[in-house]
């Protein structure tokens, strides 16, 4: 920092004007064909930046930096940096297959051919092609839900917290719903049943206690206000020990003896069971459906492995309701989200296509060996690439199925741990996220943590790419 205050002054005096600094900028192919607004914003950013950095305390900045050159080369980097999406594809190599903060599930190759479709066209959305009359933007995918779920009806709205919101809004407003008190979970960003349930205009009826809850404890709180009785599937987390539940066909029982409707809230809903795989076992949509709830809740878009989205199924007296509730409007799904779900259970009426075709289940499923296959092939090409400058140390490692689903499930996985003599893992980390597109992993006992669970083969010279320019660079 300058000791004298005089020598800001002076560096301040030599910071160019916004006109000058665009008058070194235009002309440049590097910034050609940005528009001239954004040139012109980043130039002021540039000069705002460089004069709070004189006046704060910070190391000295050289009157050279300072000149109409110096100044445009921070401005076009900066241009550039403004030209580029917010919203980027990413390879995810942390061993979380349905990362909530990675985008969750990737969709099919068949689903993204589909949207690409859609998306570019005008398309039959609510129009009936057979009566020329305007149709339901939800024929498209009810009729396949009841064909795999063997449900009566469904309905699909925008994430499943709606699902649970507009059920709970159209069959119990101002009236009770049973819970019991284990099940009243938490799910992501901090949004939690109870909350869910009160914007709703339902009434919380708790029953049993954390640990431990009896047919009794729901039979005693039934009274002429109760309307539902609501079963919370605990996808994201595990109660062991002296534990007691009641099972989803003793309630459905005492649902029926008292014309209650049950409703089960699954969570991450799968089609698929994933013990056929030697995976942890995770009920079924279908086998909530068999066991005669009366409305099922579910996310498309984590084990089901297509786009965000909160279905219903179950019975169409219940299902008819929800529809005509104005709340739908508000919730419904728009014309990609719809493809892509379409899409998706299409895929399901094979379920070995499904496995081998929707990227989450194939993950889930994919045998160790392909995952150790897939890492050696990566620690060879970095091996030769890093010519004694990277160390590479493959390990056993432990993937998760991500996405508040399958708490208990540990998947054998392989990793790759890596080090670059006079860098930090942190700096690795850093570098790598700043990649395009950006590589995602993670930290341990200073190396940077590749799981191969998640990556793809073709990201494997993406990768190989990134570590490269890595090389190039100094040691920090």
């Amino acid at each position: 920092m300058p000791a004298d205050p005089d020598d800001r002054t002076a560096l301040l005096r030599r910071l160019p004007g916004v006109d000058r600094v665009l008058a070194v900028l235009e002309p440049d192919l590097a910034v050609k064909g940005i528009p001239r607004s954004v040139l012109v914003k980043a130039v002021r950013e540039t000069l705002d930046g460089l004069r709070a950095h004189i006046l704060g305390d910070h190391p000295p900045v050289s009157a050279e930096s300072l000149n109409e050159t110096a100044v445009a080369l921070r401005a076009a980097r900066r241009a550039q940096k403004a030209m580029q999406p917010n919203l980027r594809a990413a390879i995810n190599a942390t061993g979380v297959v349905v990362h909530t903060n990675l985008g969750r599930s990737r969709l099919a190759a068949a689903a993204m051919d589909q949207l690409r479709l859609i998306a570019g066209n005008y398309s039959n959305l609510e129009f009936d092609l057979a009566t020329g009359k305007r149709g339901s933007r939800y024929s498209a995918v009810e009729a396949l839900l009841c064909e795999i779920t063997g449900a009566e009806a469904g309905l699909v709205v925008n994430n499943c917290a709606a699902a649970v919101l507009i059920v709970l809004d159209t069959l119990a407003r101002e009236r009770e719903v049973i819970v019991s008190r284990g099940e009243l979970v938490e799910i992501g960003g901090s949004f939690r049943v109870p909350d869910i349930m009160a914007k709703s205009g339902a009434r919380l009826r708790e029953v049993g206690t954390t640990n431990r809850t009896h047919r009794r404890d729901y039979e005693n709180a039934i009274n002429a206000e109760t309307a539902l009785l609501l079963k919370v599937h605990q996808s994201n987390f595990s109660i062991s020990g002296f534990t007691k539940a009641v099972s989803l066909a003793e309630l459905v029982a005492l649902g029926r003896s008292h014309q209650i409707p049950v409703v089960e809230d699954l969570g991450s809903g799968t089609f698929i069971d994933f013990s056929r795989y030697g995976l942890f076992p995770e009920p079924t949509v279908q086998s909530s459906v068999a066991a005669g709830t009366d409305i099922v809740t579910f996310s498309g878009d984590k084990l089901l492995g297509g786009p965000q989205a909160g279905v219903l199924v179950g019975r169409k007296r219940w299902i008819d309701r929800i529809k005509a509730n104005p709340l739908n409007r508000a919730l419904r799904i728009d014309k990609m989200t719809l493809t892509a779900f379409e899409s998706t259970l299409r895929l399901y009426r094979d379920p070995s296509r499904a496995v081998a075709e929707i990227p989450t289940l194939r993950m889930l499923t994919e045998p160790l060996a392909a995952t150790t296959a897939r890492a050696e092939r990566l620690a060879a090409r970095l091996e030769v690439l890093g010519t004694g400058q990277l160390t590479i140390r493959m390990a056993a490692a432990v993937a998760r199925a991500g996405g508040g689903a399958l708490p208990l499930l540990e998947i054998p996985s392989h990793c790759l741990m890596v080090q670059r003599e006079g860098f930090r893992a942190q700096s690795i980390e850093r570098f790598m996220r700043r990649q395009l597109p950006p590589i995602i992993g993670r930290i341990e006992n200073d190396f940077f943590i590749l799981d191969l669970k998640t990556v793809q083969e073709d990201e494997l010279a993406v990768i190989e790419t990134a570590f490269r320019h890595l090389l190039e660079k100094e040691p920090q």
